[in-house]
């Protein structure tokens, strides 16, 4: 029997037990990014927890019986910036398009590195574009929205007058004269009060895409027009989990437009996620306006970079991609589930503080830990069941502390105790391996990334010329991380004057020569032309050329015959 779930709720500032509208439809809505650059290591963090929330649901109620939406916000001005930057020759949708696909694509492959299932529904809001628009209908008809100048807003006070259940303010708890002097909103004089925000705004022709209303448009709006950012998620959390089991826009059952969790970063409490709950307590819910939008709201702490908040100007702005594929922080590239497991470390509600230090010793953990699983009677044998589609079975006290508001340091600690007993028995192993697993920390498949170390991609000179470690390195990246991991180890153990024969498609890598058995071929050949032993001078130039040396022939100052070489390409 599992244990109780408890999560903390924003709402309520309270941690409170977990009961689901529904056992056997959970749902779950996370805010997502928007798609126009990298996604930054910050972003990772709300990617990464409620990941290990959607785990722990699915082993409560089976995987059958939650659904988890996070959204892509693919309509915004930064976009629309971002394409006219990068394709000022293209048709504008077009560019729109291919930044936008592009972008999506590049946060896809950066968080499945990091360990995170893949969501239920992924809905964007170019494809709910109509949702949006009915709903703006709706606010319109309660008296809670008005058109000006083009735009149609949300009046903020008017929510009062609907009872709407929980009043305007309630999630961020904040005096109203201090979120207006912190309201993320454009001030405007058609505006009827200053905490009004925008539900449609009009499109410049050219500049931003624009869309029509097809089943007319609200009175005194005459052109085409693109929503604001907080209608987009009203929409894309109803038409994902609120229409498919019997609510929306068609429904006046206040209960029935309701789902059970809403997560994302503590950033977006206000004001996108009290614009959030006040226009969607008012469109979905009964006659007076009553509703929640979610029973459960939950939000991660912030993060900073070596003690230090992330930006741009400070020079400490570090993308997902950055840490997976490059040597920007620490030197080296790091394997997702490093980063995984340093970002899991610090409780999620908690600031997090992004060093190498940590990092480090992220990776130092999770090599031991894969090379107590890797016995040949744990690693092969789980990969196996993995193939055959098992899911893990994670220890029972991990899953007690992480149903404890997921509190992953609880969690962790106990996945050490774990460790400490594989060491001796492979019983133990297992249950570490599954455990891990099920955390995302550790994949049957990729054990030999992390036992050798392969995010150092460490080079020891005193054991450069035995390559076998380094070929089952290399071989190891190119199976299971990636191609600029594996050229790292060339040039790294090449600095060290090995010459490799490396294929980045076959993982095959080998020993051409090394820089003193190279440079005694070269003074040989060097003898020989001075020799006038051409053919001998030839001979030994062949066998380099098959080594893959290119040789460069010249003279010195007082005109004696020297010969440099490079590694051909």
């Amino acid at each position: 029997m599992s244990p109780t779930l408890r999560l903390y709720n924003t709402l309520t500032r309270t941690k409170e037990a977990f009961a689901p509208i529904d056992p056997q439809n959970v749902r779950m809505y996370v805010c997502g990014p928007t798609v126009y650059d990298y996604a930054h290591i910050g972003n990772a963090r709300p990617v990464i927890v409620f990941d290990v929330l959607y785990r722990l649901l699915r082993h409560i109620y089976g995987e059958d019986h939650v659904t988890y939406a996070r959204n892509l916000t693919d309509v915004d001005d930064k976009i629309n910036a971002r394409a006219a930057r990068d394709f000022p020759g293209l048709p504008l949708n077009e560019a729109i398009g291919k930044v936008t696909e592009s972008t999506t694509a590049q946060f896809h492959r950066d968080i499945a590195a990091l360990g995170n299932l893949p969501p239920d529904a992924e809905p964007r809001a170019t494809g709910h574009i109509a949702e949006m628009q009915a709903i703006i209908h709706r606010l319109i008809a309660r008296g809670v929205a008005y058109v000006a100048q083009e735009h149609v807003l949300f009046h903020v006070p008017a929510v009062a007058h609907l009872r709407s259940a929980p009043g305007y303010g309630t999630l961020a708890r904040r005096p109203l004269d201090e979120m207006i002097a912190g309201a993320r909103v454009d001030v405007a004089p058609y505006k009827r009060d200053p905490m009004d925000f925008v539900l449609w705004k009009p499109s410049r022709e050219g500049v931003d895409p624009g869309w029509d209303w097809p089943d007319g448009a609200p009175e005194g709006i005459t052109k085409p027009g693109r929503p604001g950012w907080h209608i987009e998620c009203s929409a894309m959390s109803m038409a994902t989990l609120l229409a498919p089991f019997g609510g929306g826009l068609s429904c006046d059952d206040p209960q029935k437009n309701v789902f059970d969790i809403h997560g994302g970063g503590i950033d977006l409490v206000f004001p996108h996620h009290e614009n959030e709950i006040a226009q969607s307590c008012c469109a979905f819910g009964g006659a007076d306006g009553a509703g929640r939008m979610a029973n459960y709201w939950m939000h991660n702490g912030f993060l900073q970079v070596e003690g230090e908040k992330m930006s741009k100007s400070l020079g400490n702005f570090v993308t997902i991609n950055e840490l997976l594929e490059t040597e920007s922080f620490g030197g080296r590239p790091w394997p997702g589930e490093v980063l995984r497991l340093a970002m899991l470390k610090t409780h999620y509600r908690q600031p997090i503080d992004w060093t190498v230090d940590e990092l480090e010793a992220a990776k130092e953990e999770l090599a031991g830990w894969s090379d107590l699983a890797r016995d040949e009677s744990v690693g092969p044998l789980r990969a196996m069941y993995k193939a055959n589609g098992e899911a893990p079975v994670p220890d029972a006290l991990v899953v007690q502390a992480l149903s404890n508001d997921l509190n992953t340091p609880d969690a962790l600690a106990r996945l050490r105790e774990i460790a400490d007993e594989a060491r001796f028995d492979n019983g133990a192993a297992r249950l570490l391996l599954e455990t891990a697993e099920f955390l995302g920390l550790l994949d049957p498949d990729r054990l030999a990334v992390h036992e050798l170390g392969l995010s150092a991609v460490d080079v020891d000179p005193e054991a450069i010329f035995d390559l076998e470690s380094y070929a089952v390195r290399f071989r190891a990246a190119v199976a299971n991380t990636s191609p600029m991991i594996a050229s790292t180890i060339i040039t790294k153990v090449e600095a060290y004057g090995v010459v490799v024969d490396a294929n980045l498609v076959s993982g095959e890598f080998s020993l051409r020569g090394t820089s003193k058995s190279i440079e005694n071929l070269i003074a040989a050949r060097l003898e020989a032309r001075r020799a006038k032993n051409f053919a001998e001078s030839d001979r030994i130039r062949d066998e380099l050329a098959a080594m893959g040396i290119q040789l460069n022939d010249g003279k010195d100052a007082d005109g004696h015959p020297t010969t440099t070489w490079e590694v051909k390409r």
